[in-house]
């Protein structure tokens, strides 16, 4: 019993080590910012936005971000903290849930999907560095590096919870001008793609993480985090990045021959 035990462990590790190597990658972000390879935008995704959906009120048009950051309500702020802080969580214990439903295989692939759509994200970072609303709001158009993070609307989920959630999570951003695309909309649509088109049909984990994916898209508008274009942009390196790895990865043969065999070990 011992040794079954231990032998599911050493798997469950190996299925969550792309989840690590995510936050590894990540986290080493800081050291080399993204705005040392290009120049930050900071006016022209605003404009662009204000263009795109801007909403017009009796002092002129606003972006939706500026919309929000006017008219707020506690309620509204609750629920997109909620939302908002289950960005990464969900698909990892929808990974969780692949592993000991009998689909420990599915899992791993799950999760190195998950590892690849980021990369293709940071990789868009680096390309084009660009800062979110709340910068604009608080500091204008000019670009002022090593700019420290900020929780931007979540300030009062915080103030309403009485505990310092956000403050900790954005004290320890890698870099704050890395709002395109916007990988907190991309993450749980990934699991959600899974769920509905490559798992065993679980339609409680399909209900919940398309509710999850949608009040992701808005808090990040709502919080003055993200854009509607990054949002959307977000959304689209979750579509790129699946296609890429499930239409063209999976299909290379030692890749595929290496999960076959990972599958295998797995069961």
């Amino acid at each position: 019993m011992d040794n079954k035990i231990g032998n599911t462990a050493i798997r469950f590790v190996v299925a969550m080590i792309p989840f690590a190597l995510f936050g590894i990658i990540y986290m080493s972000m800081g050291l080399y910012p993204n705005y040392l390879v290009n120049s930050i935008d900071t006016e022209g995704v605003y404009n662009l936005e204000k263009t795109l959906f801007g909403i017009n009120t009796g002092a002129g048009i606003v972006t939706p971000n500026e919309y929000f950051n006017l008219n707020h309500c506690a309620f509204a702020d609750i629920l997109s903290g909620m939302f908002y802080l289950l960005w990464v969580p969900l698909p990892i214990l929808y990974c969780i849930y692949l592993f000991f439903s009998g689909q420990r295989g599915l899992s791993f692939r799950f999760a190195a999907s998950f590892l690849f759509v980021n990369l293709v994200g940071f990789t868009i970072y680096y390309i084009y560095p660009a800062s979110p609303p709340w910068y604009v709001m608080k500091y204008g158009f000019e670009p002022i590096l090593n700019t420290p993070g900020n929780v931007g609307g979540f300030e009062r989920f915080d103030s309403l919870v009485g505990i310092d959630i956000f403050h900790s999570i954005y004290g320890k951003n890698a870099n704050v001008f890395a709002a395109i695309p916007s990988l907190h909309s991309a993450y749980n649509p990934i699991a959600l793609f899974y769920a509905y088109f490559i798992a065993k049909k679980n339609y409680g984990w399909i209900t919940i993480l398309s509710i999850v994916s949608i009040g992701i898209w808005w808090a990040a508008v709502y919080s003055c985090h993200h854009y509607i274009i990054d949002v959307t942009l977000g959304v689209l390196c979750t579509i790129l990045g699946i296609a890429i790895f499930e239409g063209i990865i999976m299909h290379i043969p030692f890749v595929k021959r290496t999960y076959k065999t990972i599958e295998k070990w797995m069961e």
